[in-house]
């Protein structure tokens, strides 16, 4: 196979940091710029706390809201919104854990309790605003966005997808499938679902299900299996789990995917 190359390097990307409410109007330079305490004055709102990565190059770009797992936001997640940076998207990560101290950790049990006691109405405003978010940088297009999860993220990025009518497109990584599937008549963007083929969670039967009123609905659903790939495959901090082959793969195809749904709006740094 050959080796991908990405259209930027590392050191043609961009990283700051984000706090905005996670409902209502988010400050523009423009507001900063008529009210300089406009960013520092206290709201009653939760806010949202995320970190940003863009390529520098002038330009506007799609955007990406990248969802971490359970984990929360962790040094694997920041890396990957890095790669996903220098393959030409403005990407933001929010940190769905902001309303608990903003909690990162190592532990499967804490990680578990830590996602149980998330409000799953509070992380999909906290997307959305994420998105919202993005309408406001310079280098952003506006409304030219996708969402791209992991674990409990890609959960919320099934759930998210047919809510916003905006987004442009989904991924899904080893996220949570169960029906009922009613939300799929909402749905108004196309997603890329890797099914980790040894989760013992996700039923076959349940799989088809999703798959078949999908296409029912004339929705544009794409699934791949991994055989074998336990959840968190593409996790090389968790080595009991990552598959590195089936990682290469899922990586690979999610930027064909990406590409295909951006292909209008993705820009190449000038020679």
């Amino acid at each position: 196979m050959t080796q991908r190359t990405a259209p930027f390097t590392i050191e043609q990307v961009g990283t700051g940091t984000a706090r905005f409410p996670s409902a209502g109007a988010i400050p523009t330079a423009t507001d900063a710029a008529v009210d300089p305490y406009v960013l520092t004055r206290m709201s009653k709102l939760p806010h949202v706390e995320a970190l940003l990565f863009w390529p520098q190059a002038k330009g506007l770009y799609p955007g990406l809201v990248v969802l971490h797992e359970d984990w929360g936001l962790n040094m694997q997640i920041k890396e990957l919104a890095n790669r996903l940076a220098c393959e030409g998207y403005a990407v933001i990560v929010p940190n769905l854990y902001t309303r608990q101290g903003g909690m990162v950790t190592a532990n499967a049990e804490a990680a578990s309790t830590l996602m149980a006691r998330a409000k799953e109405a509070d992380l999909l405003q906290d997307i959305n605003q994420s998105c919202e978010y993005l309408n406001t940088r310079d280098y952003v297009k506006r409304n030219i966005h996708g969402v791209i999860g992991f674990g409990m993220g890609g959960t919320l990025a099934i759930k998210f997808m047919s809510q916003r009518k905006r987004l442009r497109t989904a991924v899904s990584f080893y996220g949570a499938l169960r029906p009922p599937f009613d939300f799929l008549s909402n749905l108004h963007c196309p997603l890329l679902y890797h099914w980790a083929g040894a989760d013992e969670s996700v039923n076959a039967a349940d799989i088809e299900q999703f798959r078949r009123t999908a296409q029912e609905q004339g929705k544009r659903v794409t699934i791949h299996k991994y055989d074998g790939a336990p959840p968190a495959f593409c996790n090389e901090t968790h080595k009991e789990t990552y598959r590195p082959d089936a990682a290469q793969t899922a990586w690979d195809r999610t930027m064909e995917f990406l590409e295909e749904s951006f292909k209008a709006d993705l820009q190449t740094p000038a020679k």
